[in-house]
């Protein structure tokens, strides 16, 4: 069978650091970052870390009636929202094309909206239902922000729920790849979202894998750093509208890139301990799948967290496929760990990068780390790199892991 081309014909992402690429790009230039103490979260009992990565002042246009917005928490407001201007982009917003079921979505976040779990939490601790009604499970469900995008536009082809922690963006846009590359739908809507909550900076805290440098929040997460000392959580949603290339021709459709390929595996050892060898095995799967060798690949998005393990893992694993030249950075220094959205944003950046030849460094890289393999680190003000292809990789609970390809679109 011969597989079907697929373009990007529409992104947009919403970030701790700026909706737009151009706000986005500037602020990676300036080496802003996005880390804030949380003063609200001081009452939490034995919560070590006070750190995050919010959006600030989040809204919804007026057009978002209350009726609209009842099954919708704040994770599937982002990502219907992102949704709705990468639909813009790609001159598909309110297109019939987009609800006869030609148009499908994969879309992932790690979990639903936590203050509808606060409900069901009193139904089963205190035995009183009094705080949950017809939409709380819908707000809390992990497939909450893909259901209520297909709700809300009129889509009527396949849903992938993709909630596989912080892959869940990036094997969101992966999946939807092979569904147009085998000919299944024509549209596919892909991405992740995350809402911010303390429980998920709890979770990491009761691994140590949080930072504690709550006094200097700009100066954390600080991936391959020496001084790393754990990962930053933050929120955000991403949506790519993704096209079987002919489709997107015929309609002269703008085409931002290409994506070329896809790899996804676990690791099936340890449900928190990366394992190099099947990290390494997945940035193969994805060469194979665009047919390209490594030296085709300039440039590599990192996962990079700032977490001991995961870091080095990481970095032995890129350096065993690619040798030490390729250049490598991670956004988690700008903008936290967005979880179920991450492999999402970091793919629009690395695509945008790509486009504009130039690389955002590793905020607050200032020693690599002995442990971690050694690679073309991007620091400082960044690097200007003309390349085709860039990869974007990501790893989660579970040793589930993620590689994804994206080329060049030249006219």
């Amino acid at each position: 069978m011969n597989k079907k081309r697929v373009v990007i014909t529409g992104i947009s992402a919403i970030t701790p650091l700026g909706d737009s690429w151009r706000e986005f790009k500037q602020n990676l230039q300036e080496n802003n970052s996005s880390i804030r103490y949380m003063p609200e979260w001081e009452n939490i009992n034995e919560l070590n870390t006070r750190l995050a990565a919010p959006i600030e002042n989040f809204s919804l246009p007026k057009h978002y009636t209350r009726k609209k917005l009842r099954t919708m928490g704040r994770v599937s407001r982002l990502a219907v929202r992102a949704t709705e201007l990468a639909l813009q982009e790609a001159n598909l917003l309110d297109e019939e094309i987009i609800k006869d079921g030609s148009t499908g979505i994969s879309y992932g976040s790690c979990t639903g909206s936590t203050d509808a779990m606060q409900d069901f939490s009193k139904l089963i601790s205190q035995s009183d239902i009094s705080d949950v009604n017809a939409t709380t499970y819908i707000r809390m469900m992990s497939h909450t922000a893909p259901v209520n995008i297909a709700v809300y536009f009129g889509l009527q082809g396949r849903v992938i729920a993709t909630s596989t922690a912080c892959t869940s963006g990036s094997q969101g846009i992966g999946y939807a790849f092979e569904a147009i590359q085998s000919g299944k739908q024509n549209i596919m809507l892909a991405g992740g979202a995350e809402e911010l909550c303390p429980s998920e900076a709890a979770i990491f805290d009761t691994l140590y894998a949080t930072s504690l440098k709550n006094d200097t929040p700009s100066q954390t997460p600080r991936p391959f750093d020496r001084e790393r000392d754990g990962l930053v959580v933050g929120e955000g949603a991403c949506t790519f509208v993704l096209e079987e290339l002919e489709h997107a021709q015929q309609r002269n459709a703008n085409i931002i890139a290409e994506v070329v390929g896809f790899g996804t595996n676990c690791d099936g050892q340890h449900v928190t301990q990366p394992t190099t060898a099947t990290m390494g095995k997945v940035i193969q799967l994805a060469l194979e799948d665009a047919q390209l060798s490594p030296e085709q690949i300039a440039y590599v998005n990192a996962h990079g967290t700032a977490t001991q393990l995961g870091d080095v893992a990481e970095s032995q694993a890129t350096h065993a496929i690619f040798g030490k030249d390729v250049a490598i950075s991670s956004l988690k220094g700008h903008i936290g760990h967005t979880l179920g959205a991450c492999g999402a944003i970091e793919a629009w950046a690395s695509i945008h990068m790509m486009r504009d030849a130039w690389f955002a460094p590793t905020l607050n890289l200032e020693n690599v780390s002995e442990e971690c393999a050694e690679l073309d680190y991007i620091t400082e003000q960044g690097k200007h790199i003309d390349t085709d292809y860039v990869m974007s990789n990501n790893f989660a609970f579970g040793g589930i892991n993620t590689s994804l390809i994206f080329k060049k679109w030249k006219q």
